[in-house]
């Protein structure tokens, strides 16, 4: 299939376990799914934003229409890349790479959410090695950003194994009531030093410049 007018629609991330892609709008039905199925406890938010907050077809339209405006929304300068992860073929959740000024700065930030039924399975250590292969090596990135609630133990965990160290807390108002978050640094060479996931990018060349790098 031909990609023309949207290079980013060829790019694919690959790990021994999973497959990261732009959705197209069948994958994207799929991906409001999961999420409307539920990705954390009610009891809890680990997101800034409260996007899982309504009722579950409020959730899968809000994913729906949130990955519709990251490419409506796209420009080299500022740009969000939200990847459906797949697993032995089925959406499981969803993994971005932001970049602001990136041929500037040489940063990009990292996000993601895993659908309950698919968490504690090593999957958001590997998709999210994958996003840091195509930062560092693909794209030529100097450093990736991450945050994560202080009493989210699951992102940190990811963070450390991935070898990213503290950088300072802020803390932001959600749902109406303070909350701590933990800022969370990697540079090259730790990303070097702890890379452990086999990683392969096919369809960059076809779409760099659309990175700003």
């Amino acid at each position: 299939m031909s990609h023309r007018y949207w290079p980013l629609r060829g790019l694919r991330v690959r790990t021994p376990r999973l497959e990261l892609r732009l959705p197209d709008e069948g994958l994207l039905d799929e991906l409001a799914s999961v999420a409307a199925g539920g990705v954390h406890g009610r009891d809890r938010m680990p997101f800034v934003f409260p996007w899982t907050d309504g009722e579950p077809d409020e959730v899968g339209r809000a994913v729906y229409q949130h990955v519709l405006g990251t490419v409506a929304g796209w420009s080299p300068r500022d740009w969000t890349l939200s990847l459906a992860v797949l697993h032995e073929g089925a959406v499981v959740g969803r993994q971005d790479l932001m970049g602001r000024e990136f041929g500037v700065r040489g940063e990009v930030l990292t996000g993601s959410w895993l659908g309950l039924a698919h968490q504690d399975r090593g999957i958001g250590t590997e998709m999210r090695a994958a996003a840091l292969h195509l930062a560092f090596d693909g794209l030529g990135a100097r450093y990736a950003v991450s945050e994560a609630m202080t009493d989210n133990p699951r992102s940190l965990g990811v963070s450390r194994r991935l070898g990213y160290v503290p950088d300072g807390l802020q803390v932001e108002a959600v749902r109406g009531a303070p909350a701590t978050l933990q800022r969370l640094r990697l540079d090259r060479a730790g990303w070097e030093k702890h890379r452990s996931v086999d990683v392969t990018v096919e369809g960059l060349d076809a779409c760099r410049a659309d990175f700003g790098g």
